[in-house]
């Protein structure tokens, strides 16, 4: 499975942006896709997933309320909206896929994905 994120770029505090991440390969045996950010000096954190069968949405409390994950199946594409954005929200974003398993995941845990796209910077000026 590959993963190419794109969307990210520069803008001012309460702007919007939308990042987009392709899944191409073996899309059947995926179970979720997540998004992840990575701030300078700073530890990878989830912001937010989504499941490919039952479209379940999660969310990291950090961003309830301004952003939404959503999938176009039949693209294969999995958007993250970012609404009011903040500086403090300044950081290479990843799209992530896990495979499906035979039992529950976390999707809140890095380890529990298998592919990784190459990250998307988001900039926010104050």
């Amino acid at each position: 499975v590959q993963l190419q994120a794109s969307g990210g770029g520069l803008v001012q505090s309460g702007d919007s942006l939308r990042l987009s991440c392709v899944a191409s390969g073996r899309i059947r045996s995926l179970h979720s896709t997540g998004w992840f950010r990575q701030a300078p000096g700073k530890e990878r954190e989830f912001v937010s997933a989504i499941t490919w069968r039952y479209g379940s949405t999660f969310y990291a409390d950090s961003v309830k309320g301004r952003f939404t994950i959503s999938r176009d199946n039949a693209n294969n594409t999995t958007y993250l909206q970012m609404n009011n954005l903040k500086p403090e929200d300044r950081a290479i974003y990843y799209c992530a896929a896990s495979l499906d398993r035979p039992y529950s995941v976390n999707l809140y845990r890095t380890s529990e994905y298998d592919y990784w796209g190459q990250g998307t910077q988001v900039t926010v000026s104050s």
